[in-house]
């Protein structure tokens, strides 16, 4: 999900905010990875079904099917009129909602996501009918291993790549932002969360640089010294010096940690984030299997540790 190839227009990606957990919500749901589905912020939300429909919730929250209680992080058979109550998010800031076969939407430049800044969509509202692709008739049984479901805090450390900017800030800054706590101040959002904390003190080549692109989990920094870390909804290009880069494995931490949550940055280099990466997607793609049924899951112990193995077998 996300509208890519137009930021050199000025659009933004957009798309979900926390990446994995949208991901492992599809596939609960027996979807393909970037299947539009509803992102929600903080919970405490009432939908009704108007035809048979399989779904999933990634989120933790309490809750309701009509009357019984149900487990968020599997899959599930609503009937038409079903009623899905789901209660304020224990902790975390977003949860994802998944239908079997996806959310039919009108595409604007290529994509179902939503962007209410420039009209791309607006978020909805009390009474808003949303049509689905297709509504199964046959049920079926999937349910995320222990493991797996996402851990949501508020505290986190958040691996970063220093740089583009590395120069613009002075030893002293550079240490500051490594070994310092910063907290989630309330003027954060879709765009990108702004921190509160040690200050960040620059070089002479001061906080204003040349306008150039901004990655997803950008961290700039201006000249009252503090960070923001840009996200899902972030400008395509701006002007403040950039201290470091959060890895794409850690994005959906930041975007997690709510309110008043601490986080603070480790450094690692290009290499360690490639790999990261890499044994994240691997353990999604595992994932995925699992729930088709492709591959076992084993619970492996040792010593006071618990691992999760996937198994496939060879013909």
């Amino acid at each position: 999900m996300g509208r890519y190839g137009y930021q050199k227009y000025g659009v933004p990606t957009s798309g979900y905010m926390d990446e994995y957990t949208a991901i492992l919500t599809n596939y609960l749901a027996g979807n393909y990875e970037d299947t539009p589905l509803l992102e929600f912020a903080f919970g405490n939300l009432t939908l009704k079904f108007l035809k048979d429909t399989i779904f999933a919730v990634g989120a933790n929250a309490k809750l309701h099917l009509n009357d019984d209680e149900i487990q968020p992080w599997r899959a599930h058979m609503a009937k038409a009129g079903d009623i899905l109550n789901i209660g304020n998010l224990r902790s975390g800031v977003y949860g994802y909602i998944s239908f079997k076969g996806g959310l039919k939407c009108r595409k604007i430049l290529g994509s179902c996501s939503t962007y209410p800044r420039a009209g791309f969509g607006r978020y909805l509202r009390a009474g808003d009918i949303i049509e689905l692709i297709q509504n199964p008739k046959n049920s079926i049984s999937r349910t995320l291993p222990s493991q797996i479901i996402p851990k949501y805090g508020d505290r986190n450390t958040i691996r970063v790549i220093l740089g583009p900017q590395e120069e613009n800030f002075t030893t002293d800054g550079i240490n500051a932002f490594l070994n310092s706590e910063y907290e989630v101040t309330s003027d954060s959002d879709r765009m990108g969360y702004r921190l509160r904390g040690e200050n960040i003190e620059h070089s002479g080549k001061g906080a204003d640089i040349l306008t150039d692109a901004i990655p997803l989990g950008s961290i700039q920094v201006p000249a009252h010294g503090n960070p923001i870390v840009m996200l899902a909804d972030r400008q395509t290009t701006g002007g403040y010096a950039k201290i470091g880069v959060v890895i794409r494995a850690d994005v959906w931490k930041v975007a997690q940690t709510p309110v008043g949550g601490k986080i603070r940055f480790m450094r690692v280099n290009i290499k360690e984030a490639r790999e990261i990466w890499v044994r994240t997607w691997n353990i999604l793609k595992s994932v995925k299997k699992y729930l088709e049924g492709k591959v076992k899951g084993f619970e492996i112990k040792i010593g006071d540790n618990e691992f999760l193995t996937f198994v496939e077998e060879i013909p």
